[in-house]
């Protein structure tokens, strides 16, 4: 029992998988597939009919949730295609950093500052409301170990 102090064990994640599997005709038009190993918003799907000897195949275009490329993929209808965990969190903002890092507050008062500012329109909106004096809530999307601000608003409920 003496050797047992000097043993150390390292820290690891659940190891909870970030996606789970679903049969290809079960998905839906705006629900979310990993396509070409990135999770994608589907946007269009088509279903051909059975072959002589084959299967129904499924026709799915999906954009990366996190980049906006547009990505498609064909797969047997009895097959199964990963769906990735994805979570939707608003957190308001309290500060931008002079390295254009946000500084968000969670609802239960949690503070983060690892969110770069969105590239495009969705960061060119946020500064500008931002240095409006405006109070905004940014909504987060997370999935796949990635986070990114998808949406910005401005926080309605402070002025009732």
């Amino acid at each position: 029992m003496a050797d047992m102090e000097d043993t150390h064990f390292e820290t690891g994640d659940s190891g909870a998988s970030a996606t789970f599997p679903m049969q290809c005709s079960a998905l839906r038009k705006n629900g979310f597939v990993m396509l070409k190993a990135r999770p994608c918003k589907i946007v269009e799907m088509s279903t051909s009919k059975t072959g002589k000897h084959g299967h129904a195949k499924v026709h799915l275009v999906g954009i990366d949730i996190f980049s906006g490329k547009k990505y498609e993929d064909i797969c047997p209808s009895t097959h199964n295609m990963d769906v990735p965990h994805v979570k939707r969190e608003d957190y308001q903002l309290t500060d931008i950093s002079d390295d254009g890092y946000l500084g968000l507050m969670a609802d239960n008062g949690d503070l983060r500052e690892d969110l770069k500012i969105p590239d495009g329109d969705v960061g060119a909106q946020l500064r500008t409301d931002y240095n409006a004096g405006k109070d905004i809530l940014c909504t987060v999307l997370k999935s796949c170990g990635e986070e990114v601000v998808i949406a910005v608003k401005t926080n309605t409920a402070l002025d009732k």
